[in-house]
């Protein structure tokens, strides 16, 4: 064997043991990362089973380990990932369908539109909790302009009142024109004409249930008594469509933060879909006569559904995980033990409230947050279930 023979042969065995080392390398990170993965899901499953029952999925959370459930914590995040989708789904498609199918052809505009393609994808890099401040200053204060979190400069949906101690016991309400109307003033042991509500039984100052009284006054069915007034106190009771400027820490800002967040990744995902159409398709719709916008909506969209609804479906798991920035906007509120009743209402999200059982120091608490742990992997896991579906159902036709 001559000299460069051998030289070649020496080269070959070098990289073909290279070759096995990397290869070798590689299986052992992926076993090593799984074998983590089993241990970490056997632990949280052989710890939070114990909890897990419909008990859990329908209980408010408590003090007391053994009561506390998670259902405040699913409606919650429910909310501002419906929020969370209705408005960043439609804006990261049509931005996508802007930037890849409606190139501009001037210079200038050329490069604007590569410094906003560049800084969109520089975007998706952006941690979380970034967003999470951007938010807490542009939805849930909007900057000061509209006043404080306490009193909103504009609302709309929300009925004011009076609320008085009766001498006999009772409480009886009286209807404000608006949040700034000074309350009625009634001398101790006046008569006045007031609606009431004969099965309160409430203090001033403390808000009871007024649904059955609002309910009955606005059907007619409570007329108005002649009764005695002491002490007054101004209450509000929101309907389910009351809005305010600012938003304050409510679930419309809660999801406008995740919009924020998943955003990018929305665009970043239908622009990719939208290019691996072939240009074929473009040329021929647009050679039948059809113009730029039909050539969009009959034959470029069509064709990328399945990668647009898979990365958007992928996002909006990652948003339902998100802890970071819903943990800025909420302030530390974490603990709250009602579902949302409108869209400025205060509320939690399941990370969250796996946040605040595994930071208490019982450890019943920590079985407690395994179960919501197992809960949350769960949604996950349908989330990308019904991604992996859909793409096969739309591929399938298209093929």
């Amino acid at each position: 064997m001559s000299v460069v023979e051998q030289s070649i042969t020496s080269r070959m065995r070098r990289r073909k043991l290279i070759n096995s080392a990397f290869v070798a390398l590689c299986v052992a990170t992926a076993s090593v990362s799984v074998l983590i993965l089993i241990v970490l899901l056997t632990s949280i499953v052989t710890t939070g089973l114990k909890h897990l029952d419909l008990a859990f999925l329908t209980s408010f959370p408590s003090r007391n380990p053994e009561e506390a459930g998670l259902k405040a914590a699913i409606w919650g995040s429910i909310g501002i990932c419906a929020v969370c989708a209705v408005v960043s789904l439609p804006l990261g498609v049509g931005t996508a369908v802007f930037l890849e199918e409606f190139k501009p052809k001037s210079r200038w505009e050329r490069a604007i539109h590569r410094f906003v393609d560049l800084n969109i994808r520089n975007l998706a890099g952006v941690p979380s909790i970034v967003y999470g401040i951007i938010a807490l200053t542009a939805f849930v204060q909007m900057f000061g302009v509209f006043g404080n979190l306490n009193e909103p400069a504009w609302t709309f949906g929300a009925t004011y009142y009076d609320e008085y101690s009766l001498s006999d016991g009772e409480v009886g309400y009286l209807r404000a024109d608006s949040r700034d109307a000074p309350a009625a003033e009634l001398a101790a042991g006046s008569v006045v004409e007031m609606l009431t509500y004969e099965g309160a039984s409430i203090e001033v100052g403390v808000v009871g249930d007024f649904d059955a009284f609002f309910d009955a006054e606005e059907a007619g069915t409570v007329p108005p008594v002649v009764v005695a007034g002491e002490d007054s106190y101004r209450g509000e009771r929101r309907a389910w469509y009351y809005l305010q400027l600012p938003f304050g820490r409510g679930v419309l800002a809660g999801g406008l933060t995740l919009m924020l967040v998943i955003l990018p990744v929305v665009i970043i995902s239908a622009s990719e879909a939208l290019r691996a159409v072939p240009n074929s398709l473009r040329e021929g719709a647009l050679a039948a006569g059809a113009t730029r916008w039909q050539m969009v909506w009959k034959m470029t969209l069509p064709c990328a559904v399945p990668g647009i609804m898979t990365g958007s479906i992928l996002a909006m798991s990652r948003a339902i995980g998100e802890a970071a920035p819903i943990l800025v906007i909420a302030g530390g509120l974490v603990f709250v033990a009602f579902t949302p009743g409108h869209l400025m209402d205060e509320f939690t999200a399941m990370p969250l409230q796996i946040y605040n059982w595994a930071s208490r120091p019982q450890e019943e608490f920590h079985n407690v947050a395994a179960s919501g742990i197992i809960v949350l992997l769960a949604v996950l896991f349908v989330f990308n279930a019904v991604a992996v579906i859909i793409r096969q159902l739309f591929q399938k036709p298209l093929q």
